[in-house]
């Protein structure tokens, strides 16, 4: 199966694809999508800046599944929401490519890719290169975005496994402590 994850922001959205097979992951692609103020770009023109940008990697990588970070909320109210219209975009772009979303926060992130839900950026920067046999570090939007496929290929083997044994079988959606699959 191959994962898409996106770790959204308005001024850097971080992707990552990964191939698993099993239990075993392997890295495909990563990289960021920018956008900045400083280009003179208008709030709607970055935003379709990141929807064109989540199209074309879905384009080129072709992805089964897709994971995207949930926002949590921030202390200042007016980045919470560039950030929520951020993420907006960029899960339009994954529905209207016709991908299936699942969400994930931070904290279940780094939970299933450290196995501490309060670690810092550099430990997971240094977990996802571990995982997928990385030669370096990858920078830490796209180790965000990667860590969000690498959460998702966990989380969907063992929804598979109690699919298989139990009466789950029956739902049309699962939830992953407060995380969502669609």
């Amino acid at each position: 199966m191959r994962i898409l994850g996106i770790d959204p922001g308005l001024q850097c959205t971080g992707f990552g694809v990964i191939d698993t097979d099993g239990p075993h992951l392997h890295y495909v692609a990563s990289g960021t999508i920018q956008t900045s103020p400083k280009d003179g770009a208008l709030l709607p023109a970055r935003l379709k800046i990141l929807f064109d940008g989540i199209t074309e990697v879905v384009a080129r990588y072709q992805p089964e599944v897709s994971a995207c970070e949930i926002v949590f909320v921030n202390v200042n109210p007016q980045a919470t929401l560039l950030l929520g219209q951020a993420r907006g975009a960029c899960l339009t772009a994954l529905v209207a490519n016709h991908l299936p979303v699942a969400e994930y926060t931070a904290l279940q992130l780094k939970k299933a890719v450290v196995g501490y839900g309060k670690a810092a950026k550099p430990q997971v920067q240094e977990m996802v290169k571990r995982l997928l046999k990385l030669p370096g570090l990858p920078g830490k939007d796209a180790a965000d975005a990667l860590g969000l496929a690498i959460t998702h290929a966990q989380v969907s083997r063992t929804l598979q496994a109690i699919n298989k044994v139990s009466a789950l079988q029956a739902r049309s959606s699962a939830s992953y402590k407060a995380g969502r699959i669609y």
